[in-house]
């Protein structure tokens, strides 16, 4: 429970109770304009609470996400060291690549496209040089 007094918690703890409060303030205030006359405060009454949920939520989720962070870090197994060693790190696992056949297609007609032909040499360079801006194509 240290890791949800720090104060970059604090601050998000403080956060979440100012903007409920605020929204719920805000939920309030349209419901009295309502109760007043003015039609569409209706909306706004319902969807100020809405905004103060989902504050709730968010805030809620984020503090799970940490919990369970700290809670999986405390029961993953000490990998062994090796004298002088740096510590070694296990490999994700990797799976197996997908192959694809890059055989170009045939033009449906049979008739040969000059300027797709053109546009795909562009994208064939581009792909060629990653680090490449579009305005650097020499042709």
């Amino acid at each position: 429970m240290k890791r949800l007094w720090t104060p970059a918690w604090i601050v998000r703890h403080v956060a979440m109770v100012v903007l409920v409060v605020g929204f719920l303030g805000l939920g309030w205030w349209q419901v009295t304009r309502a109760a007043g006359g003015n039609t569409l405060s209706f909306g706004y009454a319902i969807e100020w609470p809405v905004f103060a949920a989902f504050v709730v939520f968010v805030w809620w989720r984020e503090l799970r996400h940490t919990l369970r962070a700290a809670r999986e870090q405390a029961t993953s197994p000490a990998l062994p060291v090796a004298d002088g060693a740096e510590p070694a790190v296990p490999t994700p696992a990797v799976r197996r690549p997908v192959r694809v056949s890059r055989v170009p297609a045939a033009p449906a007609d049979g008739v040969d496209d000059g300027e797709l032909a053109a546009y795909n040499n562009y994208l064939s360079w581009l792909n060629a040089n990653p680090g490449a801006k579009p305005g650097d194509y020499p042709g």
